[in-house]
């Protein structure tokens, strides 16, 4: 007998996780402050800030932000089956530098559209029974949980030196 979980457990916890993650609008907590999620943590970001790198060798802000929005698109394609073609990784580090306000908000909407899209997408789902869709949505929250904590922390330098 193959023990199995029930998929309201699964995604009850999936979306709890999902909007910790990003909106926190439940205030739920597993594992963030309040206060500490993507969105309400970028919302303590301008565009100055956004553009300006920890180190030489450190991404800005606003390619983390552009980062994560490229994930979860590929992550789409990849739970609809869709062909991806070649992804080249690394575009965003090397061409996403200073952002003006401008394109910070719009980075910012960019990033939250998607999300709705992709949240709207899985609960429409009406079976979890595929590999690809559970592993693509667990890695949409690991994936985006690892870039907000490098966000967090370049904020740290970031907002001592400005």
């Amino acid at each position: 007998m193959t023990a199995q979980i029930k998929q309201a457990n699964f995604t009850n916890n999936l979306f709890d996780l999902l909007d910790e993650t990003f909106e926190n609008q439940n205030q739920n907590s597993a594992y963030l402050d309040r206060g500490t999620s993507l969105y309400e943590t970028l919302a303590t970001i301008n565009a100055s800030e956004a553009s300006r790198p920890v180190s030489a060798t450190c991404a800005t802000l606003a390619a983390q932000v552009a980062h994560v929005n490229f994930y979860l698109e590929t992550l789409e394609r990849y739970i609809l089956k869709q062909d991806s073609g070649k992804i080249d990784w690394g575009e965003i580090w090397r061409t996403v530098k200073e952002v003006t306000p401008d394109e910070w908000a719009a980075l910012q909407q960019q990033l939250r559209t998607t999300y709705q899209r992709i949240v709207a997408m899985l609960r429409q789902l009406e079976t979890w029974d595929d590999e690809d869709t559970i592993g693509g949505a667990l890695a949409i929250v690991v994936h985006t949980a690892y870039h907000l904590g490098e966000i967090r922390q370049a904020l740290c330098t970031l907002k001592q030196s400005a």
